[in-house]
């Protein structure tokens, strides 16, 4: 459910080959969480902006909360956590 409109509150930059970031993108949409995709691989903003959150590295998939905290190539289970304590993010019950 990759969203580009103002509604996605929840960034993931990360690129269109990436493994992970292909897990993190089913385990959102299975969960039906809005998020906006930014490929670093075609944004050279996104992409400066995870090397500058990742201390010069180009680590993703980089995914950035309301709350601005920040969670890097996350497990399925850290994910999953994470989102737990965000129920903005969730679809209602």
């Amino acid at each position: 459910m990759a969203d580009g409109s103002q509604k996605a509150r929840l960034r993931m930059y990360g690129t269109k080959w990436c493994g992970d970031c292909v897990r993190s993108k089913e385990f959102l949409e299975r969960r039906r969480v809005p998020y906006e995709w930014i490929d670093i691989g075609n944004d050279q903003e996104g992409q400066e902006l995870v090397i500058r959150l990742n201390r010069g590295m180009r680590r993703v998939p980089t995914l950035v909360f309301p709350d601005g905290s920040v969670l890097v190539e996350p497990s399925d289970a850290e994910l999953a956590k994470k989102l737990a304590s965000h129920d903005e993010l969730l679809p209602p019950r």
